[in-house]
């Protein structure tokens, strides 16, 4: 095989070149695509779109409702106006029956009775005594002669006063028709106890028919204009509902892409102002999530390539310097060996936070005296009461301080508080330690003489890698993480926790856990 010279291989690189440039271009290409479908989609009527569906609801609302007037009115007026029209003749036929019985049983006193109910109420009414002669009529008054409707009713006053008689009811009605008009309502009842008359009315339906035929051309009319004002309210009512979600869901796309500039406004309505504002919040979270996540991102590159660079360096020191000089080559070595620790500290609390955070990590709670816990921890500060002249004080209420959590992260979290007191403390170097009682609880607070932290960063200091304004008095080889170990761990115990602070007076950070009931 002929090995390849420059020219071959500049033209396979100028190949894959174009090949990937042609690749991004389709994938470009794709993507605007692919948005493109997505706006049409925002735009374009969907069957299963709240303004499709609020299109139908109305519509199909509106030809419900005028289907049952339609049926109401049209199959239902005459028998329904005949109901009320039976019962409004009975009740005209109590009142004269009870009209006749408190007056004595006078017909001069009835008459005027029936001629004001007769008049009124477009009724006909005739009053028969047992012997066949009429008494009273709405048309003749009192007077035995035999009453102009007679002639015109006599058919059904003999078919009436039939009934009446083979009835068990003490009145009876019936509906009659002449070649299919004037249909007419036909009542009979006894007109009392005492006087064996009866009561004969007489009440015209002709209405019906008339009334039906204009409602009937009066709902034509309301049948349109509902159906027409029904489309505009819900196109009206769609559109102010779905414009604000589409603007919102065109601000969530854009949100997706990684914009946190954008803005969510609601419109009209307090559940889409509650969703806007929900997701304003979220994209303000989001966004904090992301500075957080690229600034983790930049610090621990930071942190691991400064003793990446030192082992590095003392590597190649030994292999070029001092590989022959045992004294400095074990110096050297020991830079790396320290390096390294540095590393896996860095590297075993970022693990442990994220476990964390993840509620992976299980506490071993066990029963134990936090004075204890407390002696034991600070045990490994002397040194630097010894050797760099800090002041660390202990003050502790009378025992027992008997506390039931995880006796180990209880200690880190003791430990990271005075870390953190020595990293800020003031140029009196001076740190106070105190276990106190609080009611039902046992307080661990540590109060540093520094340089206090300002209003607006208290609420970060318990975030991943925050760094305060304020400037270390010692340098110290943390992982940047202790108080964001502290939260996760406090939070895991469901503990009471905060930081107290006053720019140039200091800062006090405590925490409180439940005491045991102790015998």
């Amino acid at each position: 095989m002929k090995p390849m010279n420059n020219q071959d291989t500049a033209a396979i690189a100028v190949l894959e070149d174009q090949e990937q440039a042609a690749q991004e271009q389709a994938a470009r290409e794709q993507n605007a695509n692919e948005q493109s479908r997505s706006e049409r989609k925002l735009h374009m009527p969907h069957v299963h779109s709240i303004r499709f569906k609020l299109f139908c609801i109305f519509i199909i609302f509106a030809v419900i409702l005028l289907a049952l007037i339609w049926f109401l009115q049209i199959f239902f007026l005459n028998t329904y106006y005949e109901q009320m029209k039976i019962s409004e003749t009975s009740k005209i036929a109590n009142q004269i029956r009870s009209s006749f019985a408190s007056s004595g049983y006078e017909y001069e006193d009835l008459y005027e009775n029936v001629k004001n109910v007769s008049q009124s109420n477009d009724l006909t009414i005739m009053v028969m005594d047992s012997k066949g002669n009429f008494t009273i009529s709405s048309e003749n008054g009192v007077d035995r002669q035999t009453p102009v409707a007679y002639q015109r009713y006599y058919t059904d006053i003999v078919m009436l006063y039939a009934r009446l008689q083979e009835s068990k009811f003490d009145s009876v009605t019936n509906i009659s028709s002449q070649n299919g008009k004037n249909r007419m309502l036909e009542f009979a009842c006894q007109l009392g106890q005492e006087d064996p008359s009866t009561l004969f009315i007489f009440s015209p339906l002709y209405p019906v028919r008339s009334t039906v035929s204009i409602l009937r051309n009066q709902l034509m009319y309301i049948t349109i204009i509902s159906i027409l004002l029904a489309m505009a309210l819900s196109l009206i009512f769609s559109t102010r509902i779905s414009r604000p979600l589409k603007a919102i869901t065109a601000a969530a796309a854009q949100m997706g892409k990684g914009d946190y500039n954008v803005k969510f406004r609601g419109g009209h309505y307090s559940e889409i102002d509650e969703l806007a504002k929900t997701l304003t919040q979220a994209e303000t979270e989001l966004a904090k999530t992301d500075m957080y996540q690229k600034d983790l991102i930049a610090n621990v590159s930071h942190d691991l390539r400064t003793p990446l660079t030192m082992v590095k360096s003392y590597a190649e020191m030994i292999r070029d310097i001092s590989g022959e000089n045992p004294a400095k080559r074990n110096a050297h070595l020991q830079v790396i060996i320290e390096e390294a620790d540095r590393l896996n500290v860095l590297v075993n609390d970022m693990l442990n936070l994220s476990r964390m955070q993840n509620r992976t990590i299980q506490l071993e709670k066990t029963t134990f005296d936090l004075e204890d816990a407390a002696h034991s921890m600070l045990a490994s500060y002397r040194i630097l009461n010894e050797s760099e002249g800090y002041h660390i004080k202990f003050t502790s209420d009378p025992p027992p301080l008997i506390v039931n959590a995880d006796e180990q992260k209880i200690k880190q979290v003791m430990n990271n508080l005075v870390n953190n007191a020595v990293k800020y403390c003031g140029e009196d170097k001076v740190i106070l330690v105190r276990l106190q009682k609080k009611g039902k609880n046992v307080r661990f607070s540590v109060t540093d003489h520094g340089q206090g932290i300002a209003p607006d960063e208290i609420a970060h200091v318990w975030e991943r890698y925050y760094k305060s304004s304020t400037h270390h008095v010692r340098p110290t080889d943390g992982s940047g993480l202790g108080l964001s170990i502290v939260k996760e761990i406090l939070a895991m115990h469901r503990a009471d926790f905060d930081v107290e602070s006053q720019l140039g007076k200091g800062s006090t950070f405590w925490f409180e856990l439940p005491l045991e009931k102790t015998r």
